[in-house]
């Protein structure tokens, strides 16, 4: 049976495509370029929903996390001109949390089911392995049954830089320390010429990969991303996407892939492009979903990040290919700093009144994708909406954000972008 739009009306250029998702086949990269030129979105969103409901079933993921960013101090402040996140060390909004800080912000979310601590920062020149190592030890001693999930592979390298350790010994540290997996954050998208613009001076894209592989061949497994909506063209999309199917089939280590979508707010790069507000489309957040999840045939989970494209959105999105809502996201910081409307983060009911309401089963897991529990005949509270404006954060100066006053670009133009619309 084809799988068409129900209006009749398919994409000739997808009828190949279509087949090959029939029978199972993997797509070519010439089958990437095709998607992401078409714009028949819902058979797109049918073929990668059949392709997840092959592996998945009806099962939509979440997690019940708490994310922590210890500092926002970071060496690449002025060269990562799409981060609305970072901060030199004496600029307005500089922070960096002792220990017992971010004890204490962890200790605030106690009264959470908080399964997973996500913790990600910035390249602080004067922090050292020990701080981190601490951190990590201090945390699984007064939270044992909560896993840990830090530092980007742009972290690893930096603390292996700055303590003259290869990244592998870097990583085991980690691990030692208490630490289950690696987000997948720092991968932006791996064209040169579009890291040139955006990512000046970071890792390139087979360092990014480097990193990872050594994780998995350690035994931790990891996240990956893309980030979408800035400069990149289909073309580097696809490739990106690709680079990451390759390590996948090297190493079976990826245990998700997360589509993450350009904020343009108080950063340098919207400055320069001339944009605020939300960078890319509801069609082009859905369609990254649903190319993702057709090419990388070999990674287990498509996540949706709901605070960067909206609950709603996310909520879509579970029908086009994705089968994770991501959690419950306290206290989310690096996507609110470059103008994120959503909601600070969303209750346990929430989310499970979200995925229920697209038809699917809520199923709660950790930081490995083991479930922790399903909800046969949980009733969410009756106060308990799908989306709200604001949702309740914990209160305290630990959870205050304050966006740069100026971004301050610095007048580089920008490589001309394809996409259309501009997540």
């Amino acid at each position: 049976m084809t799988v068409g739009r129900s209006d009749g009306w398919t994409d000739p250029q997808l009828v190949p495509v279509t087949t090959k998702v029939e029978r199972g086949e993997r797509l070519t990269r010439e089958d990437g370029l095709a998607l992401f030129a078409s714009a028949d979105l819902l058979t797109i969103g049918r073929l990668a929903d059949r392709a997840n409901q092959r592996r998945n079933g009806e099962r939509v993921y979440f997690a019940a996390n708490q994310h922590i960013n210890p500092t926002n101090v970071c060496i690449l402040r002025n060269t990562c001109v799409f981060c609305s996140f970072a901060r030199m060390p004496k600029e307005d909004g500089a922070y960096t949390r002792s220990l017992e800080e971010v004890f204490a912000e962890a200790d605030a979310a106690r009264d959470n089911p908080t399964r997973e601590f996500h913790i990600v920062g910035g390249l602080h020149p004067k922090l050292r392995l020990a701080y981190y190592v601490d951190m990590f030890r201090g945390l699984k001693q007064r939270h044992p049954h909560v896993m840990i999930k830090a530092l980007t592979a742009v972290e690893v390298a930096h603390l292996a830089r700055i303590e003259g350790m290869s990244t592998r010994d870097v990583l085991l540290a980690m691990k030692d320390a208490g630490v289950s997996t690696l987000p997948g954050g720092g991968a932006e998208v791996f064209s040169p010429a579009a890291r040139a613009t955006i990512a000046d001076r970071k890792l390139t894209g087979d360092e990014w990969l480097a990193v990872h592989r050594e994780a998995h061949q350690l035994g931790m497994p990891s996240n990956c991303t893309m980030l979408y909506g800035h400069v990149e063209t289909m073309q580097d999309r696809v490739d990106h996407l690709l680079a990451l199917r390759a390590l996948q089939d090297e190493t079976a280590g990826f245990l998700t892939y997360i589509p993450l979508a350009y904020h343009p707010d108080h950063n340098e790069l919207g400055e320069t492009l001339g944009r605020t507000g939300t960078a890319t489309t509801g069609f082009d957040d859905l369609k990254n979903i649903a190319v993702g999840r057709l090419l990388l045939d070999n990674i287990p989970h498509v996540k949706t990040h709901w605070p960067m494209v909206t609950p709603f959105i996310s909520q879509v999105a579970l029908t086009f290919g994705c089968d994770d809502l991501e959690g419950t996201v306290v206290f989310e910081r690096v996507y609110h700093e470059a103008g994120a409307p959503t909601p600070m983060w969303l209750s346990y009911d929430e989310i499970v009144t979200l995925i229920r309401g697209a038809g699917k089963e809520p199923v709660e897991r950790d930081s490995l994708y083991q479930t922790v529990r399903t909800f046969e005949g949980y009733m969410p509270k009756p106060q308990a909406a799908p989306v709200r404006p604001q949702g309740p954060a914990p209160q305290g100066s630990l959870f205050q954000i304050e966006h740069r006053t100026q971004a301050k670009a610095r007048g580089k133009q920008p490589v001309a972008s394809a996409v259309d619309g501009a997540e």
